[in-house]
């Protein structure tokens, strides 16, 4: 499928749409006949004119896709694909120039003054007109021209066609005359097989007449048979008819026993359901108690669930207050018991120093731990030793 850009769309577009409108417009204003025109000759000129034109569009178009392809190639890789539909396009419209040139040509050749040429030349418009309508529909919707691409190689089938025909007519025309020939031959062999089967003709005569007879025969035989057939088979179907009427009685029978049992079952259902409505209706008056019972108790324990959350509320106050006491009572007894902690830890302390004191005055047998002097000489040793115990202090 050849896939268009916006713009080569726009422009093709714009293009096919003029050419289509030209073709509408000569559709109309193209006369059944233009033998005993004047302007015939200036027609023919318009007709090639728009050919010309038509081709020249198309030879603008393939200039402008060489010129598009060469941009493409400077682009690179990138540009490859958009390369590979220019390139069909390229095909599709060199294959549309060489069909205007054909189209060209045959107008050269072919005089279009006649009615019968006209009448094709109108068709033919009709064809290009409808052929082109359908590609700019597809432009539009889809930016592509299959349906054009679609239509040229159905043409160029045609005339694939067409030459192939021609070619079966020469064959045909070598075998035609290679026929007649064997069929001179033929026709000697068939007058000699006509006069042996005249002959074989006047022969079978002789059978068929023995052949009727025989026939005759074997048809009162078969008349016979068949009316011995017939009252068999009436017999059987009067059987048959009896056998199906006995069968119709017993269906009878059946029905009606089926209708007995349908009307006892009907019977019973209508009291089965006498007796359910009652229970739908005594559960109906039990769901309503039940449910006016469990409303009421519903009730009950919302109000004794405000009651309890008012008591909770009041109760949760009250643990606060608790709290605030016990957490006071904790940091008093906590400062008492660190005050108590810190008392001991200086007793403790002091006694610790006192006793480390003491041992220093042991040890220097300081006051009351100092050696006892000796009663006796007085004077100078009891001057001294006083001066002495004066200085250690």
């Amino acid at each position: 499928m050849a896939l268009l850009t916006q713009l080569d769309a726009l422009h093709l577009g714009t293009v096919v749409e003029d050419t289509i409108d030209q073709l509408a417009v000569l559709g109309k204003i193209m006369p059944s006949t233009l033998e005993n025109r004047a302007d015939a000759k200036e027609i023919v000129g318009d007709e090639i004119g728009d050919i010309l034109e038509s081709q020249r569009n198309l030879e603008t178009r393939y200039e402008q896709l060489i010129l598009k392809r060469a941009e493409l190639r400077e682009g690179g890789k990138k540009d490859q694909l958009r390369a590979q539909e220019n390139n069909q396009e390229i095909g599709d419209v060199i294959g549309g120039l060489r069909l205007k040139t054909n189209h060209f040509s045959k107008a050269l050749k072919q005089s279009p003054l006649t009615s019968d040429n006209l009448a094709k030349t109108q068709k033919d418009r009709q064809y290009v007109q409808d052929i082109l309508t359908a590609t700019l529909q597809e432009m539009q919707e889809e930016r592509c021209f299959t349906s054009l691409v679609d239509a040229v190689t159905l043409e160029q089938d045609n005339k694939t066609e067409l030459q192939n025909t021609i070619l079966k007519e020469e064959e045909g025309r070598k075998r035609i005359k290679m026929l007649q020939r064997q069929i001179t031959n033929i026709k000697s062999e068939r007058e000699d097989e006509i006069q042996q089967r005249d002959e074989m003709i006047a022969h079978l005569k002789d059978q068929l007449q023995e052949m009727k007879a025989k026939t005759n025969m074997e048809g009162k035989y078969v008349q016979k048979d068949a009316e011995v057939t017939v009252q068999q088979t009436q017999k059987r179907c009067f059987l048959s008819d009896k056998q199906m009427k006995e069968e119709i009685e017993q269906y009878k029978k059946m029905i009606d026993e089926e209708v007995r049992v349908n009307q006892e079952i009907e019977q019973y259902l209508k009291t089965h359901q006498l007796e359910l409505d009652q229970r739908v209706e005594y559960w109906m008056e039990k769901y309503d108690k039940d449910v006016e019972a469990k409303t009421h108790e519903l009730d009950v324990l919302k109000a004794s669930k405000a009651n309890d959350l008012a008591r909770l509320q009041e109760l949760t106050k009250l643990y606060s207050d608790y709290e605030k006491v016990v957490v006071e009572d904790r940091v008093e007894k906590e400062k008492k018991r660190r005050k108590e902690q810190q008392e001991e830890e200086e007793l403790k302390s002091i006694i610790a120093v006192q006793s480390w004191w003491r041992g220093v005055m042991v040890r220097r047998q300081l006051g009351p731990y100092s050696k006892k002097k000796k009663k006796g000489k007085k004077g100078k040793k009891g001057s001294g030793g006083k001066k002495k115990g004066k200085k250690k202090k």
